[in-house]
């Protein structure tokens, strides 16, 4: 059986030092980030099968990444953070976190919170078809006919997502954007058109289209 990716984003090197021999002795694959940059850098990689996420790192907020992640993924998170305030883990269980560990933690109960929510994840349909056209929601990939068609996990993956759920239907560029980005255009038409054309060109040929209807948007069809 192919080993869980577990990517562990913490900035503390003494909490590194103790998650990742913990993780690696439950037969986990770990990959660190001590940053949300790093920690994009890695899911653009290749999405992990879970997330432990700390709350406060260097270059942001943990649960302002989480809600950007939410957007294109379903995967796990566990959100951990010195605070016990009720309000705070309220507002990260309404980010998007599936599990919310206060500092400090006991290493088991950490490692049993992971193992039940990779056996939930495990349980969840993660796949949407449509046609020869498989969405893997977990991993973030799309499959035509089996065949990887090479998606970026985020932006692109995401832009396909919302064209397969709005099928058939025109959407304007900025509701594409909101969708994809999680925030408004404005302005940032250039990087909209680079994606769109990168999603268009990976399924082109195989039976599957994004049309243009002038001075309205795109609509997806399928034939």
């Amino acid at each position: 059986m192919e080993k869980k990716t577990i990517l562990c984003v913490e900035d503390n090197p003494a909490v590194q030092m103790m998650n990742k021999p913990l993780l690696e002795s439950k037969g986990f694959h770990v990959r660190m980030a001590a940053t949300i940059a790093a920690a994009r850098e890695s899911i653009n990689h290749a999405m992990p099968d879970l997330i432990i996420l700390d709350i406060h790192l260097p270059d942001g907020n943990g649960l302002d990444f989480l809600r950007e992640l939410r957007k294109t993924s379903v995967v796990p998170v566990i959100a951990l953070t010195n605070s016990k305030d009720e309000q705070d883990v309220l507002e990260g269980l309404a980010c998007g976190c599936d599990d919310y560990i206060p500092k400090p933690y006991s290493l088991p109960i950490l490692g049993a919170r992971i193992d039940a929510l990779i056996r939930r994840a495990e349980k969840l349909p993660n796949v949407i078809t449509k046609g020869a056209l498989a969405l893997h929601i977990n991993s973030n990939r799309a499959y035509i006919n089996g065949v990887d068609i090479g998606l970026s996990p985020n932006i692109e993956f995401s832009l396909l997502s919302i064209f397969v759920k709005y099928e058939n239907k025109v959407l304007s560029p900025e509701f594409l954007y909101q969708e994809a980005w999680g925030q408004p255009m404005a302005g940032n038409d250039n990087a909209f058109r680079v994606a769109l054309s990168k999603v268009r060109k990976k399924i082109e040929g195989s039976g599957y289209t994004i049309t243009t209807e002038r001075d309205k948007g795109y609509r997806f069809e399928i034939g």
